[in-house]
């Protein structure tokens, strides 16, 4: 009778390490607020009523979201009217974004790669993981690259049992 050989896990014994961004997502709602329905037929901003639509709007609703501002018409909003809904949103909102809601997850991302400590990573061959569950934007795998090249010893993208290399140091 043969002796059965062990399984043996590689992947799990190697030095390599995995980066994966979806374990930096930031829980919670997103929510965008557009704009042009408080504008004059869209496209014009009369402050004295821009003023009194946000004065009378419920920004309790977006208590503890990520919020967006943006205008979904080609209307030109001056600057001052997004600071202006901020300081009435500051109170409630997690964060605010002007943009999409998509560009949320992109800040949110941003600054959360800006104060990882990467020194785990240093020396060592780094895969960043490409498949995930939540909407890790495309942003962030390009962002995460360039904090990771300058200490890893090595890049790849995907899985283990399938990688993309991407960097070696020399």
């Amino acid at each position: 009778m043969e002796k059965e050989e062990e399984i043996i896990n590689r992947v799990a014994n190697s030095v390599l390490q995995v980066f994966d961004l979806e374990d930096y997502y930031p829980e919670g709602e997103r929510v965008g607020i557009d704009i042009s329905g408080w504008l004059w037929e869209g496209f014009v901003l009369r402050e004295k009523e821009f003023r009194e639509t946000l004065k009378n709007h419920d920004w309790q609703q977006y208590s503890g979201k990520f919020t967006a501002l943006y205008c979904s018409t080609d209307a030109i909003v001056p600057a001052w009217a997004y600071m202006l809904i901020t300081t009435y949103l500051q109170p409630f909102a997690k964060k605010i974004v002007q943009g999409k809601a998509e560009d949320i997850n992109i800040q949110l991302y941003q600054q959360i790669l800006n104060d990882l400590d990467y020194t785990p990573y240093e020396g060592k061959p780094v895969i960043i993981k490409g498949c995930s569950r939540k909407p890790v934007p495309q942003e962030a795998y390009v962002m995460a690259t360039q904090k990771l090249m300058p200490v890893a010893k090595s890049l790849m993208f995907g899985e283990a049992c399938s990688s993309v290399p991407l960097y070696k140091k020399k």
